[in-house]
């Protein structure tokens, strides 16, 4: 089986961090390991983290580059970006391994959001059901890759939003994502906090604005001015 470097990029994540660490405990215990990358967290995201991870990095802010210092210090032969608010499944180490030997150079799982409103279901299934079509993953849907196509391509693109979106691109020129079935629980709060309607129409608009040559920077401005 080969080894997964699991890589938890976090800013802010008190909160969230330890359910996604605890759900990583299990594929930790099978010999894998758990790299947690701080962007420079004020509150009690590294207390959190505890001993549930194997290192604790430091990087400037922004998911790519922290994501990025995450994979120099990985040991692993493949590279799996999991959110701070995103819960695996306790065996996600066997399907990634499956793929990975049967030929993939890359993938995602499904996403299922943690709310309970009948409405996140219609959602999540047309996440899935987008990536599935595009061939374009994103972050919350845990993206892994082999490491030396990680490495071939220069990892993720040091942009500050939609760098999920970009480096998909780049795999998807070399080959189509292995869409696991397995599902990954991630955070609702957006959804809840702000209104489903209301964040399906942000969402899709910064997606076209990207997709028409915007640049990241104003999209990240106008993604936080919306919280």
């Amino acid at each position: 089986m080969p080894k997964l470097s699991a890589i938890v990029p976090a800013l802010n994540e008190a909160d969230m961090i330890g359910g996604t660490l605890v759900a990583l405990a299990p594929i930790r215990g099978r010999g894998h390991e758990v790299l947690v990358v701080d962007g420079g967290s004020r509150d009690a995201t590294l207390s959190a983290v505890g001993e549930f991870a194997d290192r604790v990095l430091s990087a400037p802010k922004g998911r790519a580059r922290q994501m990025n210092a995450g994979a120099a210090a990985a040991t692993g032969d493949v590279l799996w970006f999991v959110h701070a608010d995103t819960q695996p499944p306790a065996d996600a180490d066997a399907p990634i391994s499956h793929a990975v030997k049967s030929g993939a150079l890359w993938g995602r799982f499904d996403v299922q959001l943690a709310g309970r409103q009948r409405s996140l279901r219609l959602v999540e299934r047309m996440i899935n059901l987008r990536s599935r079509i595009t061939g374009i993953a994103t972050g919350d849907q845990g993206i892994f890759v082999r490491r030396d196509v990680f490495e071939q391509l220069g990892g993720f693109p040091d942009i500050a939003l939609m760098e999920d979106v970009a480096f998909s691109r780049r795999l998807k020129r070399l080959a189509r994502p292995c869409c696991l079935r397995h599902t990954v629980v991630t955070s609702s709060r957006r959804w809840e906090n702000h209104g489903i309607l209301r964040t399906i129409v942000l969402m899709w608009r910064l997606r076209l604005a990207y997709a028409l040559g915007a640049d990241p920077a104003v999209l990240a401005r106008r993604y936080r001015a919306s919280d």
